[in-house]
């Protein structure tokens, strides 16, 4: 049993934990980072960053399938199930290595171990050896993230019905898999399995995939999906899973079965119903902290808690659950407990991303929901079929959206589906953060042949300039002779 005496001890050592613990470190603040699992935290380790090697491994598989197109004529891909999750490990381990090198360089302590509040100051850490260690702070870091949710009707063995954190370790790969869930989650993995040879059926019980995201764009990337091999149904449920040895027996009810059950079988599940904050063993009560009913922790501008010495960053204090957003907060927090009274984390945007192929990656409002807060909208679109660039890489399904207040021009939001949208949506991020207007964007000079120049051509689009489509013909006003 030790005791330690520092400035702050971070909790949780993912996107938002190791970017509170190093920024800490930088600004000679001595500090101790726990976790109960690996450094990185999900993002690193089951999340982020493993589904992303496996991502890649399912674009090259469809490059290869699509050699032909472009006059190549390569063998199919025939996938190494042992060799592909070598690549995922091997690139998991060198990231978490890079964390443990930069907490090393700023003088950032590591302690495995479950943390838990003693009172607002004091932490006591249960390590795997059994003995518990004592971490006195004059300012607590929360950063635990969330984990996914587990549904009692349908319970994980993580073989035959599993979550996210098993589908990243590609244990085998499924003949039938079923996913249940169209967001982000679920749309990546059916990405990934199907590229790797699983027929996959998503099903998800909301009229929409990816709930939320601009209705366009959603549709958009529902039709690629299909057109790979990947059947969605929407408006539709899953009830009943019965195993039978390897084989799971699933209900099917809603619009994607013509409203009657229908049982079908597959070999394997993925639950990916959504995440929940991890807040379970903190003993919050001890620091005088409650959570809020959808089980989050309230914080504000400089991400305190109600308890002045307590900080919360991430996906424990509520939406969107993402690293970015986690990361900055955890700067944002370092940086007021250095005491920096002008550090807040209060961005006019935050950027979403889903690594299918192609991506989708958005910013801002959607065109329904500026509409549903009151603005009269200028939309501009420019179909990645007209793209040069676009041809070049044989691609040509996607969309760049633009949505502009009518009145004063500014841009509202930007949403595409394409190849590089995650790299794509940044110049939507500064114009949403500098205030910039359609005319801003369409007046930019873009580099030719590029798919960024797609987002200038969408925002000429918006005021019927562009070159590369025909325009569509603006609307008459309401009343007016035909």
């Amino acid at each position: 049993m030790a005791e330690h005496q520092v400035d702050a001890v971070v909790i949780g050592a993912g996107p938002g934990g190791y970017h509170a613990a190093i920024r800490l470190g930088q600004l000679g603040k001595k500090v101790i980072c726990v976790d109960r699992d690996e450094v990185g935290g999900v993002c690193l380790n089951w999340g982020c960053i493993p589904t992303k090697a496996l991502l890649h491994v399912g674009e090259i598989i469809r490059h290869i399938e699509h050699a032909g197109d472009i006059g190549l004529k390569v063998p199919k891909a025939d996938v190494d199930r042992d060799g592909v999750a070598k690549f995922k490990t091997d690139v998991v381990n060198a990231n978490v290595g890079g964390v443990k090198t930069l907490f090393k360089a700023n003088g950032v302590e590591f302690l495995y171990g479950e943390a838990s509040f003693k009172s607002p100051t004091e932490i006591a850490v249960k390590k795997k050896d059994g003995e518990t260690d004592t971490i006195k702070a004059a300012n607590v870091v929360v950063a635990t993230g969330s984990a996914p949710i587990d549904v009692k009707a349908w319970p994980r063995d993580g073989e035959v019905i599993i979550n996210s954190d098993d589908a990243v370790g590609v244990k085998r790969i499924p003949k039938n898999l079923l996913v249940i869930g169209g967001g982000v989650i679920g749309l990546e993995f059916a990405t990934v399995y199907a590229r790797m040879g699983a027929k996959v059926l998503v099903v998800e019980m909301m009229p929409q995939i990816l709930t939320g995201t601009d209705v366009e764009i959603a549709k958009a990337l529902g039709r690629i999906l299909k057109k790979q091999g990947v059947e969605i149904m929407l408006d539709t449920k899953v009830g009943k899973i019965e195993k039978d040895g390897q084989t799971l027996h699933a209900t099917l009810n809603g619009e994607g079965t013509g409203g009657k059950d229908e049982t079908r079988d597959f070999d394997m599940a993925l639950v990916a119903v959504g995440r929940r904050p991890v807040t379970d063993n903190l003993n919050l009560a001890a620091a005088g902290l409650t959570l809020d009913d959808k089980g989050f922790v309230a914080v504000d501008q400089q991400l305190r808690t109600k308890v002045p010495s307590v900080f919360a960053i991430g996906d424990v204090t509520g939406q969107p659950l993402l690293a970015h957003r986690a990361m900055k907060q955890g700067v944002i927090a370092a940086e007021v407990i250095a005491g920096d009274k002008s550090a807040a984390f209060d961005p006019v945007a935050v950027p979403n991303c889903v690594y299918t192929d192609p991506e989708v990656a958005t910013v801002g409002l959607s065109e329904e929901e500026a509409k549903a807060k009151g603005y009269e909208v200028r939309v501009g679109k420019f179909p990645l079929a007209a793209s040069g660039r676009a041809r070049t890489m044989n691609e040509s399904d996607g969309l760049i959206k633009l949505v502009g207040d009518a009145k004063s021009d500014v841009l509202l939001g930007m949403h595409i589906v394409a190849p590089q949208a995650e790299s794509l949506i940044g110049e939507g991020v500064i114009a949403l953060e500098m205030g910039a207007t359609l005319e801003d964007i369409g007046l930019s000079v873009h580099p030719h042949p590029t798919l960024t120049e797609s987002i200038m051509d969408a925002a000429e689009a918006a005021h019927g300039k562009a070159i590369h489509i025909v325009n569509p013909k603006p609307k008459a006003p309401a009343g007016a002779a035909k």
